[in-house]
């Protein structure tokens, strides 16, 4: 079995942590982490699978790392690869943007043939607009996280999409296999 990739740009660390703890779920026999300030076109070409983790910034802006990457990102031929996107925002001091930039690279990496999966409900937020919200589906397209304003929820939400994206990704062991956590 081939590993998933997981990139992630992070400035003060939280997109950092969500990502280790979804490896620490998924298994690091399974995912390989690269903060996405340290790769190339090719690192992300040579996965199938992939999991892209971007913050959004201010007011709706991408984070720095995946900024300078972006024409980069545009680049990738994404045909016939498979990603999962999640993404962290503030749904009360940013309600107008909540989860932009996940919804951006969402927007860019579909153009470029990506197959997403990890689509998630977007019931039990609160924000005004996002970039992410699938129109009239009620569900992002990825998993979004909220470190400033619903911390106490983010264990569980990474539990339940993990095991989903288990599924969704076909790992040995489908959802069984991931490894519950309450960090």
């Amino acid at each position: 079995m081939s590993k998933i990739g997981l990139f992630f740009g992070s400035d003060e660390g939280n997109t950092e942590a969500v990502a280790q703890r979804i490896v620490a779920r998924l298994g690091e026999d399974r995912v390989d982490l690269h903060d996405i300030a340290d790769v190339t076109q090719l690192e992300i070409e040579g996965y199938q699978q992939l999991i892209f983790g971007i913050p959004t910034w201010d007011f709706g802006q991408i984070q720095s790392d995946w900024e300078e990457f972006w024409e980069d990102v545009q680049q990738i031929d994404f045909s016939g690869k498979t990603v999962a996107l999640f993404g962290l925002g503030d749904q009360f001091g940013y309600g107008d943007y909540f989860l932009d930039a996940m919804g951006m690279l969402h927007d860019v990496i579909v153009q470029r043939g990506a197959t997403i999966i990890g689509q998630w409900p977007t019931e039990g937020y609160e924000f005004d607009a996002s970039k992410a919200e699938i129109a009239g589906e009620g569900r992002f397209v990825g998993l979004g996280i909220d470190e400033d304003q619903q911390e106490e929820l983010t264990a569980d939400r990474l539990n339940r999409w993990c095991r989903q994206i288990a599924e969704e990704f076909a790992l040995p062991g489908g959802a069984d296999s991931v490894v519950e956590l309450e960090d």
